[in-house]
Order: C-alpha cells, then structure tokens, then sequence
C-alpha cells in the first residue's frame, strides 16, 4: 500500500476530522494510506532538528503529498518544500472562502477548492482515476 502524507497545520487538525475521514475512505479504496505528521508525532521544545529530520524521513516515503491550505502554517509550507524538492506529486487543497496560498499553489501540480467534506471526498476520488504512483505527474481527470 503506497502512503499520502497529508500537511496539515496541527491547530486546523480538529476542525478538518470529518474531511479526515472520508478523506482516509477514498484512499484505502485506491490502496493508500493516510499519514498524518500531526496525529503521529508531538516534539518538545528542544527537539525541533528531530522534528525536521523526522518529516523529511516521512515525507521521502509517500507516494503523493496533499497540502491542507485552509488554514495557512508555516509548517505545511516548509514541508510541501520537502516534498517539492523530492519530485513527489503534491495536490494542494482549501476549503472555499479560506485565504489562498500563492506558496502552495506554486508547489503543486493540482489544486483543488472544495466546499464540504463530501465535495473533497468526491474531487479526490476522480483525480486518483488518474493517478500513477510514483510518477511527479498528476492528470486531472
């Protein structure tokens, strides 16, 4: 099973459960996992290098990135980076009336905008249709 490293900035984390879910359903159905850096891992003061070190050791073992947007956080840029320098295909999302991020738009090779959890759900489903593992190229459907 290939994984999806999903950024997300930690304070949205909650507000974003419901999209989580469906969002985990979608892929197991196109044999993904989810990986969430935020719901793993939690680094006290002092060991930021770790953190870093960490998500780069995460982030080099997807097969697609998804940039949660809505909310904006430094984190989710730099690791979108991360992501960017590795060649992996990155898919920035936001939810409609939520600020746009000229950083992750430049990142990725898709973007969407949804309106609710089942609108993601359904936009996630038709890209992965199209979607190759291991390829830095995304087609939209």
């Amino acid at each position: 099973m290939s994984t999806v490293y999903l950024a997300i900035a930690r304070s949205y984390r909650p507000t974003f459960e419901t999209a989580y879910q469906e969002l985990r359903k979608v892929l197991q159905e196109h044999n993904f996992g989810l990986f969430s850096f935020v719901d793993e891992y939690l680094f006290s003061p002092g060991r930021e290098r770790l953190m870093m070190e960490t998500a780069e050791a995460e982030i080099a073992s997807c097969s697609l990135f998804i940039a949660e947007g809505s909310k904006k956080a430094i984190g989710v840029g730099i690791e979108t980076g991360m992501a960017k320098s590795r060649n992996i295909p990155i898919i920035y999302i936001r939810q409609r009336g939520t600020p746009f991020s000229t950083t992750l738009e430049g990142c990725a090779q898709i973007s969407l905008v949804y309106d609710d959890p089942a609108d993601l759900t359904e936009k996630i489903r038709v890209l992965l249709q199209s979607f190759v593992p291991h390829s830095p190229r995304l087609r939209p459907a």
